[in-house]
């Protein structure tokens, strides 16, 4: 279902995933890096970014049940 479901998905849905994957990526970087080197303030800073990640992932899980829930409906 999962491929199925990937292959039929729209681009935004796409797009959506893709940002919530990068920018919890890019804030666990910062983390690991600010924390390793002792800067406080990158550290810091990857808090809200990892953030704004789980957030876009939230909302594209949300967008994915409704579609499937639709898809029920039919």
């Amino acid at each position: 279902m999962l491929e199925e479901f990937w292959a039929n998905a729209s681009t935004s849905y796409k797009a959506l995933v893709f940002s919530a994957m990068g920018l919890i990526a890019v804030g666990l970087i910062m983390s690991i890096v600010g924390n390793t080197s002792g800067n406080q303030g990158l550290a810091m800073a990857s808090l809200p970014v990892i953030g704004v990640g789980l957030v876009l992932h939230v909302v594209g899980l949300v967008v994915r049940g409704q579609k499937i829930r639709k898809g029920y409906k039919k």
